[in-house]
């Protein structure tokens, strides 16, 4: 059986972007660390480039625009572009306010060069209102930008970046949003019917390839940028080549690449070990569960975090079927996982100083004779009893026996991951997620994580009051409470399963992790990598001593 899983993970590998840093034009030895040998199909290189945007050769130039705040208003041209605007005879924002430019963040606009430029094509791209005297374009303004402008150029080979760069920072937003807005999942389609590649190579103007703090910048996008594909792609990929035995067959691969631990608990395992959260949700499924553990350990790491990711490889509801309509993107319920395995790799190909241990508690919910029924009850790897009375509340399952396991390592925090409810949803929209935990100040630290990594979150409370609709008189707790209020419910349910004393965070990504609509900056259509960047820098400032 084994080669058959390795034969979907091939599939699986085949898609995932590979990106690279390549020689920057003053710098002949860049990217000899960073060049990786690798079978991926789609290759996106990266540049630090020390040439003029003017005279550097390339498909196309980017550069940026923004709505003017003085008194005539109208539209001005973006640091870096000097260059550009001046082959214009210093009229491209008039030029691109006749083409109805407005300079509103994301807006993209092509037009052709005129004499003076290497590249035929300037591509400018809106960055919103232009900030005050003595101030910065926002960093998640110039990452947005650079994505949308690295979808606009699908199907390019080479763009030069002549966007804002004042600092290490700008590089490091430009590169992180140019490489994830230059993604595709292509592997299920025919690449001779007219599909464009992404972007192939992109050159950032104004970065110094022999700065340190550029250079480490950039090489930082690269990493996060490829792994956060990883989890977009596993996202991606349908569930009949993506089950729980082939995931664990991704993570085992991905840790013997990277030197990091992996142990896959297999249904006997889950069995003998007691998991009858895990169990009783992959019962009803041919594909049998998995309980994949992956740890990235450093030798001067003084603490350490466990990341727990709810991996439902297909939700179908099990026996509480959900209703047509609500089926079609259920290959996404493993977001969570996904994004916990990214964020484990990531800080391994960091060599962060601290430990970082990935739960992956993967199984696929279907129903069947032997599925588990409403009104069935389990008992979890912590001992507890849970009275089972909606099947498609599957998710807090499944995490509550992973949660128990983390918890018997003693971490100093644990943060679980999951695509959880639809209250959640329904709270915050499409786009952000919400954050639980049972410390008021961890629960402060995960949020303003994750809005420096430019992801949206907003915390939310765990009332005690709503703990009691969960009372069961058959088990020790069930996993259905009140259904106002939904998604603190679900999280108040895990909050049960977290050793004692042991700080803990929830964060629910069901809106964010799969993108339905149009795509929009860096973030594509379908599986978007949500919580990767979060769980990331969490981890590096664990590693810089600013948490705990």
């Amino acid at each position: 059986m084994i080669e058959a899983h390795l034969r979907a993970y091939a599939r699986i590998r085949a898609q995932l972007g590979r990106i690279t840093m390549r020689r920057g034009t003053a710098d002949p030895s860049l990217g000899s660390e960073t060049q990786r040998k690798r079978d991926f199909t789609t290759v996106t290189a990266l540049t630090l480039s020390t040439a003029g945007a003017a005279t550097l050769r390339a498909d196309a130039v980017v550069v940026g625009i923004a709505k003017g705040t003085g008194p005539k208003g109208g539209l001005v041209v973006a640091p870096g572009a000097e260059a550009v605007d001046k082959a214009f005879g210093g009229k491209l924002a008039g030029v691109l306010e006749t083409l109805g430019a407005s300079g509103a963040e994301g807006e993209a606009t092509k037009l052709p060069s005129p004499s003076g430029l290497k590249a035929p094509v300037v591509l400018a791209v809106g960055l919103g209102t232009a900030p005050g005297k003595d101030e910065a374009f926002a960093a998640e303004v110039l990452r947005s930008a650079a994505g949308a402008a690295a979808r606009a150029l699908n199907g390019t080979k080479k763009a030069a970046f002549a966007l804002p760069v004042e600092a290490a920072e700008d590089v490091a937003a430009i590169a992180e949003g140019a490489l994830l807005g230059a993604y595709a999942f292509t592997a299920y389609q025919d690449g001779g019917k007219g599909a464009k590649a992404p972007l192939a190579e992109i050159a950032l103007i104004g970065a110094k390839p022999r700065d340190k703090a550029h250079k480490a910048a950039a090489e930082r996008a690269i990493t996060l940028a490829e792994e956060l594909n990883r989890a977009r792609d596993l996202v991606n990929t349908p569930p009949n080549d993506l089950y729980p035995e082939s995931f664990a067959a991704v993570a085992t691969a991905a840790g013997k690449e990277h030197g990091v631990k992996v142990q896959v608990l297999d249904e006997k395992a889950l069995t003998k070990g007691g998991y009858g959260g895990i169990l009783g949700v992959g019962t009803g499924s041919a594909n049998a569960p998995r309980l994949v553990k992956i740890a990235y350990t450093h030798p001067a790491a003084a603490k350490s975090l466990a990341y727990v990711g709810k991996g439902i490889t297909y939700d179908s509801g099990g026996i509480s079927l959900k209703p047509a309509g609500h089926n079609e993107t259920m290959k996404c319920d493993m977001a969570g996982a996904a994004a916990v395995f990214a964020a484990v790799v990531t800080a391994a190909r960091l060599g962060l100083k601290v430990n970082v241990t990935g739960w992956l508690a993967l199984a696929e919910n279907m129903p069947s004779g032997t599925a588990t029924r409403p009104g069935d009850v389990l008992r979890m790897y912590s001992g507890k009893t849970v009275e089972v009375l909606n099947t498609d509340a599957e998710g807090r399952l499944v995490l509550a026996d992973a949660l128990a396991k983390a918890s018997e390592e003693n971490p100093d925090a644990i943060v679980d991951v999951a695509t959880l409810t639809g209250a959640m949803m329904m709270a915050l929209g499409s786009r952000t997620f919400g954050v639980m935990a049972n410390d008021d100040a961890f629960r402060t630290a995960v949020h303003e994580t994750a809005e420096e990594a430019g992801e949206q979150s907003w915390p939310m409370p765990l009332p005690a009051d709503l703990r009691k609709g969960m009372d069961s008189p058959t088990a020790d707790i069930a996993n259905m409470g009140e259904r106002m209020g939904g998604g603190l419910v679900a999280g108040l349910f895990l909050k049960e399963f977290v050793g004692e004393g042991i700080t803990w965070a929830h964060l629910d990504i069901a809106g964010p992790a799969y993108n339905e609509g149009a795509p929009f900056g860096y973030t594509p259509k379908g599986g978007t990598g949500s919580a990767v960047r979060t769980l990331v820098r969490l981890a590096e400032r664990t590693a810089d001593g600013e948490l705990g």
